[in-house]
Formats: structure tokens, sequence, C-alpha cells
């Protein structure tokens, strides 16, 4: 049986709160991407600094992509086409840590955060499924 890759892909966009990085995603966000990588370098992140617009504006991204990028919406970069690897040279520029950035995504302080992980993260039960078949 022959089963069609992109349905099958398709498939993990029904995980809530979940963006599997997918072919297609990072199409998506190859310059969202590029332009976080970026940032790795002492120049760049000093031209970022200075005036994010202006060094935004040397990137291909799409008005969504650059208005999550000013927002530091990274829930929206991810799925945008953000890798969380690349985007975490954006927050780290910020001087914030991983799970500063990351407890922002989930709606909670660094200290929930941090309480929730050590208790073994999030609990299976809830919702699975954002069609509700699950």
């Amino acid at each position: 049986m022959t089963r069609d890759i992109h349905a099958y892909l398709a498939e993990f966009e029904d995980i809530p709160g979940t963006r599997v990085y997918t072919a297609a995603r990072a199409r998506k966000g190859y310059w969202l991407n590029q332009f976080a990588m970026s940032l790795m370098k002492p120049e760049n992140r000093n031209r970022w600094k200075q005036d994010e617009e202006a060094y935004l504006a040397d990137w291909k991204l799409s008005d969504e992509q650059r208005d999550a990028v000013l927002a530091r919406d990274y829930n929206k970069m991810l799925e945008l086409g953000g890798n969380i690897y690349f985007l975490a040279k954006i927050f780290s520029t910020d001087g914030l840590s991983f799970v500063q950035a990351v407890s922002s995504m989930t709606g909670m302080s660094v200290e929930e955060y941090q309480q929730m992980m050590a208790a073994g993260g999030r609990a299976p039960e809830g919702v699975r499924s954002i069609e509700g078949k699950y």
C-alpha cells in the first residue's frame, strides 16, 4: 500500500500547540531561518540591535513573518516556517534563555514552566486533536 506523503504530513497539523518541521514548512521559512542564523555574527547582531526594521529589509520575509519577528511572536514564527533552533538566535540576541523564550510561548511564567517541566512536562490527557477527533 502506497501512502501519499503530503496527506500523511498534513495530519500533523492537527496536533494542538505543535508545529512539526516538515519540508514544506522548511521551504516556507527559508528566509526567516536565514535571517535568524545571520545573528550568529556579532556585526549582524549590532546592526539588528541598532535598527530592526532596516535590518529585516535586507531579507525576503513575508509581511507576516516580518511582523512576527518584530513582535517576537515565536509561535507564529514556527507556524510560518521558523525552526526553533534557528529562532534561538533571535531570543539569544535579546538576552533571553531558552527557558525564558519557550515559557513565553506557553503563556506561562518562567517559574510555572520550570515547575511543569520538573514535574514531567505536560500531561498527556486533554485535547489531542484540533479537529476533536481524539
